[in-house]
């Protein structure tokens, strides 16, 4: 089973005016990850599509999404997928590619319908693409980490980059994941905006009964959203995008845009936050 749902963009003037229910309306996205069914959120930031996959034991196809205006989802489009469940496989253009928690595959311009079978829980990430580049399956292993942060400013984390110009090439998707280091619970602050390119982030390995406290908005005018695990958060170029957690968890982020530059960011001082 498919669904669909279309967000459409909006500007800062009009998202200082919304209450929490049109926050969430706008920019949270739960409830993604839901037995036997493929559920896609398609956003007008940059035409990102952010959505899940869970096969619960039988085979899921994504093939026809009526918001592309094509034949196959990846006819104009590129695509990520993050597995944060069990063993699982996704299959395209007669290939499978066998996930374990924690891997990604890549998928090309052109490559087909694509299929999602086994125990995995897919977290779907597609933009529009130009060109057609090799898929490919990247392992935790196969990608780029550094260490940054600290304890004493609780984020020390580890930051692994999969689809990614150090890694591999794509057309606009850039994709990756961060964990943190004992006791740490801060992500991306201080913070930033990057205005050539949105950004989507999904919270993972939380603990059901704890939460993310997702900050956003202008860095004057800041608001924020609470997520749950499996949740995720569409952050538009000129928001920021940074949170804390009230216990341990992980987060992959994903951007689309102008570029594929990680370190093209204007950084807000913690002093011009409000």
């Amino acid at each position: 089973m498919l669904t669909v749902e279309t967000r459409y963009a909006i500007d800062p003037a009009s998202a200082k005016a919304l209450d929490t229910t049109g926050l969430r309306a706008h920019f949270h996205a739960g409830g993604l990850f839901a037995a036997g069914q493929i559920r896609l959120i398609y956003s007008h930031y940059d035409r990102m599509i952010v959505g899940a996959a869970v096969p619960d034991g039988a085979d899921l196809l994504l093939d026809h999404v009526k918001e592309c205006g094509t034949a196959s989802v990846l006819d104009r489009r590129e695509m990520a997928v993050l597995n944060v469940g069990g063993a699982g496989v996704v299959s395209a253009a007669g290939v499978d590619y066998a996930m374990g928690k924690g891997d990604v595959v890549y998928l090309g311009l052109g490559s087909g319908p694509v299929r999602f079978s086994g125990a995995g829980r897919f977290y779907i990430l597609s933009a529009p693409a130009h060109a057609a580049y090799p898929a490919r399956l990247i392992t935790i292993k196969d990608a780029k980490s550094f260490r940054t942060g600290a304890p004493e400013t609780a984020n020390d984390r580890t930051i692994f980059q999969f689809v990614h110009p150090e890694v591999m090439q794509s057309c606009q998707l850039v994709m990756g994941y961060t964990q943190f280091h004992g006791g740490s619970v801060w992500n991306t602050m201080p913070a930033h905006l990057h205005d050539r390119r949105m950004e989507a982030y999904l919270y993972f390995d939380l603990d059901p009964a704890q939460r993310v406290f997702h900050i956003m908005g202008a860095p004057q005018e800041t608001r924020h959203l609470v997520v749950a695990n499996e949740e995720a958060v569409i952050s538009p170029p000129w928001s920021i995008h940074c949170g804390a957690g009230t216990g341990s968890y992980s987060f992959c982020w994903a951007m689309a845009g102008d570029n594929t530059d990680y370190r093209d960011v204007d950084m807000v001082a913690m002093e011009a936050l409000r």
